[in-house]
Order: C-alpha cells, then sequence, then structure tokens
C-alpha cells in the first residue's frame, strides 16, 4: 500500500540525503544565481568600465575611419569586419567565462558541489500527461510561481520608481557632448543597480533556507522506510544470527581439534573445562588452548579422555580460568603458581605411566586469590 505524505513525518537519514545527491537532487536556489549573475556582472562592469569605455572607443573609431582601400573592393571590408568580431569577443568571452564561474559559485554556496549524470538521464515517465500536470498545479509549483510574480513586482516597482526619481537627471545628459553623457549616465545607473542588486539580495536571503527545507521535507520518511532502511544497513536478523551460529560452530570446532595436543584440562567437575598446554621451548607462559562451559566442557572432557589427556577436577581453578584466561593467550599472571602445580602433577603422572615413579596423590588445593574466583562470596562483580 502507498504511503501517503502524511505519514511521511521523520526527517530524512543521512543515507537517504547522500542516495539523493548521487540522484542529483540538492537544493537550488534560482534567485541566488539570479543575485550573483547581477552583481557580478555590475561589478565587473564598474571595474572594467574604465579600460573597456577606452578600448570600445578605439574600435568604433577604427570601425568608422575608412580609406581608398577599403572602398576599393568587398574583400578589405570584410577583413575588418572579421578583425572587430574578433576583438569584441576578446572582451566579451572573458566576461562570459567570469560570469559563468560566478553562477556555479552561487550554486555550490547553496547546495554545494555535486557532479552526477542521472538529471540528465531519459526518464520516460516524464513524458505521462497526467504526471505532468500534477507538477504543474502542484504545491510546490504554485509557491514557485509566486514568489516569481512577487519578485517580478518588487523588482519593476523598485525600477520604476528609480527611473521616475531620475527622469530629469537622463533629460539632461541630452545637452552634454556624447562622452560626459555616458558618463553621467553610467554613474547614474550605478545606483539604480545598486537598488536591483539589494532586492535580489534580499529574495536570495529567503529563497536559500527556503530550499533547503522544501528539499529536506521531500526527503522526509515514513516509520516503514525508517524499518526497511535499517533492515537494509544491519541486515537481516535471522540470516546474522544463522552467520553467527556458523562462526561460533567453526570456532568451536577449530578450539575442540586443539584439545588432544594440550597437557591437561581442568574442571569444575561438569560445568567448566580448560584445557592447558605449556612447551618450555616455544612459550613464555602457560597458554589456554580450549574451554567452555556445560556441554561444550563435557565435549572437551571426553575429547581429553580419547585422547588420554589427563583430566583433573578443580574448580576453582578451572572457574579462574575460564572467566579470565582467553584462548590461544597465556594464563594470568595470578594463576602462574596453581598452574605450575597443576604441571607437576601432569608431569609426575607421565613419569608414573612410564614406570618411573609412583602416580601422585590428588592435589588437595591450589593458590588460586579468592578474586579470581568468580564463585567465592569476596569475588569482584
Amino acid at each position: 500500500m502507498a504511503e501517503s505524505a502524511q505519514d511521511k513525518h521523520l526527517p530524512a537519514s543521512q543515507r537517504k540525503i547522500k542516495k539523493a545527491r548521487e540522484d542529483g537532487q540538492v537544493a537550488r536556489s534560482r534567485d541566488l544565481g539570479h543575485f550573483a549573475a547581477v552583481a557580478g556582472g555590475g561589478a565587473l562592469l564598474v571595474v572594467l568600465a574604465p579600460a573597456a569605455s577606452g578600448w570600445l572607443r578605439e574600435l568604433v573609431t577604427q570601425g568608422l575611419t575608412f580609406n581608398s582601400r577599403s572602398l576599393a573592393g568587398a574583400a578589405p571590408m570584410g577583413e575588418r569586419l572579421s578583425e572587430a568580431t574578433l576583438r569584441m569577443l576578446a572582451l566579451v568571452l572573458p566576461f562570459g567565462v567570469a560570469l559563468t564561474v560566478v553562477a556555479l559559485a552561487a550554486g555550490v554556496l547553496c547546495g554545494g558541489w555535486n557532479w552526477t549524470w542521472k538529471p540528465i538521464a531519459p526518464k520516460f515517465d516524464k513524458f505521462n500527461p497526467l504526471t505532468g500536470l500534477g507538477r504543474v498545479f502542484s504545491k510546490q509549483q504554485l509557491g514557485e510561481t509566486l514568489k516569481a510574480c512577487a519578485l517580478a513586482l518588487a523588482l519593476g516597482t523598485t525600477g520604476a520608481w528609480w527611473l521616475r526619481s531620475h527622469a530629469n537627471e537622463f533629460a539632461q545628459t541630452l545637452t552634454l557632448p556624447l562622452p560626459a553623457a555616458i558618463s553621467q549616465s553610467a554613474t547614474t545607473l550605478q545606483a539604480g543597480l545598486l537598488l536591483l542588486v539589494i532586492a535580489l539580495a534580499v529574495f536570495a536571503l529567503i529563497d536559500v533556507p527556503l530550499q533547503r527545507k522544501r528539499l529536506l521535507d521531500r526527503l522526509k520518511m515514513s516509520h516503514q522506510e525508517m524499518k526497511e532502511e535499517w533492515k537494509q544497513l544491519e541486515g537481516n536478523m535471522e540470516v546474522k544470527n544463522r552467520v553467527r551460529a556458523k562462526m561460533r560452530e567453526m570456532a568451536n570446532r577449530r578450539m575442540l581439534a586443539a584439545v588432544p595436543q594440550a597437557d591437561i584440562v581442568v574442571m569444575n567437575p561438569t560445568h567448566y573445562a580448560v584445557a592447558l598446554k605449556y612447551d618450555d621451548k616455544t612459550m613464555a607462559a602457560p597458554r589456554v588452548v580450549a574451554k567452555g562451559a556445560d556441554l561444550i566442557a563435557l565435549k572437551i572432557r571426553d575429547i581429553a579422555n580419547e585422547s588420554k589427556v589427563p583430566v583433573l577436577q578443580a574448580p576453582p581453578l578451572a572457574r579462574a580460568l575460564y572467566a579470565h584466561a582467553e584462548i590461544d593467550r597465556e594464563v594470568p599472571a595470578a594463576l602462574f603458581a596453581a598452574v605450575a602445580q597443576v604441571l607437576a602433577w601432569v608431569y609426575q603422572l607421565r613419569a608414573a605411566m612410564a614406570g618411573q615413579g609412583a602416580v601422585p596423590l590428588e592435589i588437595a588445593s591450589l593458590p588460586v586469590p579468592d578474586e579470581l574466583d568468580p564463585h567465592h562470596e569476596g569475588a569482584a562483580a
């Protein structure tokens, strides 16, 4: 079922905003472009007016100067026309390039730089006349039309008022020589241009945040869209749980495969099991090669029995190793003394099995710090 616009009241996520930018949907203000073009063009004219006026005067003088050669045929006139055209382009093209840079800067200032071909890609749904009528009579288009009318009315009113208040000044220029008349008219027009620039600036200051707000309003999301995006980002929880279970299963297989190479398995007696290994040539301290609780502990015990790895019932040490030691890491330093006694018991047991000594007695107690035993009353939480 399609969701109505009223359902979309949640702010757009950064992912949706990024995707909208990739699709070419960015905030753009026409009023800011108009202001930049008029203000930039006016500023360039004011700055370049002295040099440009002299250059134009020279161009006109050369264009109106004739001699016998220029009147002899059509070829010299064509050459002069080509030369004048090139000189005019030399003035107009840099001016046009400068205005293009100003227009690009205005766009970047409003919505940032965004390079994508998607806006100009063919969209055949645009050919649907019903869809087109919906866009023409939409609330947004109506707002844009009213804003354009208000801008035209403001500029027209400002221009008419200014022309009316300076009508006498323009009339007086008719009595002045041409250079003086051009200079005075240019000075008078600068004041009028400044008023238009101020009016455009006011509209641009209003339109820029308005366009940004409209874009964010169009990108608002519903609760369902937010949930779908969350699923896409986080992935399907059932699939993730299956993947995690598979990874745990593989990790357990690798861990259990190391139990036959262990020197001893310490148990508690069925809840916890920790397999230890020590090689004085390659290890600085005993390492934990496997550990587990409940069913995993029983599996470690069964593999140890099958592989003839000694199993020692030492509940406090088993609990402490399970809580504070990591697989494939050295045992904590605080448990070195207890683990050393256990390994000594293993070596004595191996010697007895080889007929080189008596069978060692069960270890009565081990120096396990109370704070490392999670079942001890004084252990840290």
